[in-house]
């Protein structure tokens, strides 16, 4: 069955941002205790594109497929994992790339931001992905966070579209609200 992706960001409601987040079907890889741990030859470039053995892996449907079974653990290191094996990807900055932002407000008022993953995962911000800042104020790097640790870098046009959202609502201080989860965009 030939891969469709979901509909770009703008065309998108907030109920219909919901039913696409929901509808993704992802491997219970929090279930699985695979024995068998080594090496997947495998690299995650910081601009995104996969590696295997050296050559760029180009099918979008791999990647994806590839991106479903990711963690990372409390060392930073980044696994691929399946019910027989925990393999070891090497990830030069980020497993995912946020590369569009939209705005939206939910029922109760409240501002909800939702992105769009290189992998088209769509990621509604808040209290359970939240953003995060490093970097210096000069050279700051937006993430935010996936899944099983996991994080999404945004790129340049996405945090551009961060920034405008957070200046348009003139606070003092440089910040978002997504979901009732407030997030300054200085790194600390």
């Amino acid at each position: 069955m030939p891969y469709e992706p979901p509909p770009e960001l703008a065309a998108l409601s907030l109920g219909q941002l919901a039913e696409q987040v929901a509808a993704r079907k992802l491997p219970p890889i929090d279930q699985w205790s695979p024995q068998d741990v080594g090496d997947s030859e495998m690299r995650i470039a910081a601009d995104g594109r996969w590696y295997h053995q050296g050559g760029e892996i180009r099918r979008p449907a791999m990647v994806r497929a590839f991106s479903s079974l990711l963690v990372r653990d409390e060392s930073r290191q980044h696994w691929l994992v399946t019910p027989f094996q925990k393999l070891s990807i090497e990830v030069e900055d980020a497993a995912f790339i946020a590369t569009d932002m939209q705005v939206n407000v939910d029922a109760q008022g409240r501002t909800v931001l939702a992105f769009r993953l290189n992998s088209d995962d769509l990621v509604i911000c808040g209290p359970d992905h939240p953003l995060r800042v490093a970097g210096t104020a000069e050279v700051p790097a937006f993430y935010l966070a996936v899944r099983h640790g996991t994080e999404a870098r945004l790129n340049r046009s996405t945090y551009g579209q961060l920034i405008d959202h957070a200046l348009a609502h003139g606070e003092s201080e440089l910040a978002v609200e997504s979901q009732g989860a407030r997030f300054v965009l200085v790194p600390a």
